[in-house]
């Protein structure tokens, strides 16, 4: 890289420089405060009041963070990697709501998505042990895919098969109009929500009810378990050395290359 690139990629990339940090904090503090103004937006008396005001601050923040997600692009040496990254895809989520907006204008709200990108945080703090954490769960959710989609097969399937005997049980005079309907009360059930819109009224059905919410409890306790054994059984050193090349974070303490461009670390 250049040595304005370089500069460039000190600043907004790292955060033990006092300019990064500075960069960082700053950043931070805008993102806080777009997402007020989109959260404040959405309030009646505040939107008749102030609404091109706090029109007018969603545009100046989505195009200063516009120009820093360009910016970003342009410093880093691998940039389509970044741009496919955790933080690279939502720092594009973060504006694009904005720009949809002109065509859809509700779409404007979706702008809160940013609020994501306070996770930065946890690097100028020096927390990546957090990000690490975060990397150990997803890792474990992502090994676990396999048996949590069988399980919710199992769930969906037992949806089905309840939702049609409380059809047959209870009727359309209980208000069990049809097998669907039906099903929405055994996910409500199942899933514990218990909205109470509809109720289950004779014997056998409420029979059927108690199991169903039995069964419920094995839909929080099994997915979790699944994903906990995966958790505690990842031994691998938590990650935090940042690539130059490509803004990855997901290193090894002691890794002297990047695993996924190749860059060399500290470079």
């Amino acid at each position: 890289m250049s040595v304005h690139k370089n500069k460039l990629y000190d600043i907004i990339f790292e955060s033990d420089t006092p300019a990064g940090k500075r960069f960082d904090l700053v950043l931070i503090v805008s993102i806080i405060l777009s997402v007020c103004v989109v959260l404040l937006d959405s309030v009646d008396y505040y939107n008749q009041k102030y609404g091109d005001f706090l029109y007018l601050f969603e545009w100046l923040f989505t195009i200063i963070f516009t120009l820093e997600y360009l910016l970003r692009i342009y410093c880093i040496k691998r940039k389509f990697l970044y741009m496919k990254s955790f933080f690279g895809i939502i720092d594009f989520l973060s504006i694009i709501p904005t720009y949809i907006s002109i065509f859809v204008p509700a779409s404007r709200y979706l702008s809160v998505i940013r609020v994501l990108r306070v996770l930065r945080i946890f690097r100028i703090l020096k927390l990546m042990l957090y990000i690490g954490e975060l990397n150990l769960l997803l890792d474990a959710a992502k090994s676990s895919r396999r048996k949590i989609t069988v399980f919710m097969s199992f769930v969906i399937t037992l949806v089905i098969i309840i939702g049609c005997i409380m059809y047959l049980v209870e009727g359309e005079s209980n208000g069990f109009t049809s097998i669907p309907r039906s099903m929405y009360w055994a996910i409500v059930t199942i899933t514990t929500v218990g909205y109470g819109d509809i109720s289950p009224q004779t014997e056998w059905g409420q029979a059927l009810a108690s199991l169903a919410m039995i069964v419920g409890y094995a839909t929080i306790a099994v997915p979790t378990g699944i994903i906990t054994a995966e958790f505690t059984s990842m031994t691998h050193k938590l990650k935090y050395k940042v690539c130059t090349g490509c803004g990855n974070e997901d290193h090894e303490e002691d890794a002297e290359f990047c695993k996924i461009c190749g860059t060399e670390l500290g470079k």
